[in-house]
């Protein structure tokens, strides 16, 4: 039998190099959390370094950077081997144009960088391109994305639980409104559970060329379903109501937001509403662990309490 080659005979491959944007975000965080904890040091591409939380700080590698600036995110994702991207946040009155200002960032990344590969947080609708409000946007970048050539990994993911940290009065006032029939199931996730397979894909090296890999969470749920989950797991009584699209916009319009950032937002429902099947179905692939009753428990509740 041949000797084994001593430790420094080993020619070991340069350790890969991963961006990672929104990394103070819902589910961002936790991409960063989880690939520090595999080894690597992370790259992070964010606004303001300060929102990083002080013990993650000295574990990353911290880049200033708008991402709708292109020639920022093409200076911060040089040498960059992997990309984990989120389209940013938006509040605009013209949603789409603002998806497709990001888009042209990460499509100029990629290609001017030669970035080998790229794990995409899309949503469930994308898959419709068109017709599913501000989701559209999120289909304008994975059609983007296909076009450039790189590996991608598209995950479609389901209605995030922290939702529901946005209606925070709502669920504490016990009446949560929704513009969804009431009996119609959905996939619920965890944003935990979307970034351990972000960070799973990041690393894994099984895969090439483009992938959808959905992240629907441990099971579809219906509203009704949602607030007598929500009412045992917070001990307060829970309701859910079904309003017109014409209610909802008029508390939508009531919160300051633009005319077409009403119209984007009230779109991701009503495009999802009739007839609409994801792509994927369920399956040990594309369902994740961490229930809502969970979630709430440990989440909700306490920010309920801390708000009272």
């Amino acid at each position: 039998m041949p000797a084994l080659p001593a430790p420094a005979d080993i020619e070991w491959e340069e350790a890969m190099q991963i961006a990672v944007t929104t990394p103070t975000g819902n589910v961002g965080r936790h991409v960063v959390a989880t690939l520090v904890r595999a080894g690597v040091r992370p790259r992070v591409l964010l606004r303001d370094p300060a929102r990083l939380a002080p013990e993650v700080r000295d574990e990353v590698d911290a880049v200033r950077v708008d991402q709708y600036d292109a020639d920022t995110v093409v200076a911060a994702t040089r040498g960059v081997d992997a990309l984990f991207w989120v389209d940013p946040s938006t509040v605009s009155g013209d949603p789409l144009a603002d998806y497709a200002r990001a888009t042209t960032s990460v499509v100029r990344a990629v290609r001017e960088n030669g970035i080998g590969r790229v794990v995409f947080q899309s949503s469930v609708g994308a898959e419709k391109r068109h017709g599913a409000g501000e989701i559209d946007g999120l289909a304008l970048t994975e059609t983007a994305l296909d076009d450039t050539g790189v590996d991608v990994t598209h995950l479609r993911c389901g209605y995030f639980f922290t939702n529901l940290e946005l209606q925070l009065d709502a669920v504490r006032a016990g009446r949560l409104q929704v513009v969804l029939p009431l009996d119609q199931p959905m996939a619920w996730v965890a944003p935990r559970d979307i970034a351990e397979v972000a960070a799973t894909r990041l690393l894994s090296s099984a895969w090439s060329g483009r992938s959808v890999q959905a992240v629907h969470g441990p099971a579809d749920l219906s509203w009704h379903q949602v607030a007598e989950i929500l009412t045992a797991a917070t001990g307060r009584p829970i309701g859910v109501e079904r309003i017109t699209d014409d209610a909802m916009r008029a508390q939508l319009q009531s919160a300051g937001m633009p005319d077409g950032m009403v119209e984007s937002v009230l779109g991701m429902s009503t495009g999802l509403r009739e007839d609409f099947v994801p792509e994927q179905h369920r399956t040990v692939r594309t369902t994740t662990e961490t229930t809502l009753a969970a979630w709430a428990y440990d989440h909700l509740r306490r920010r309920l309490d801390d708000a009272s």
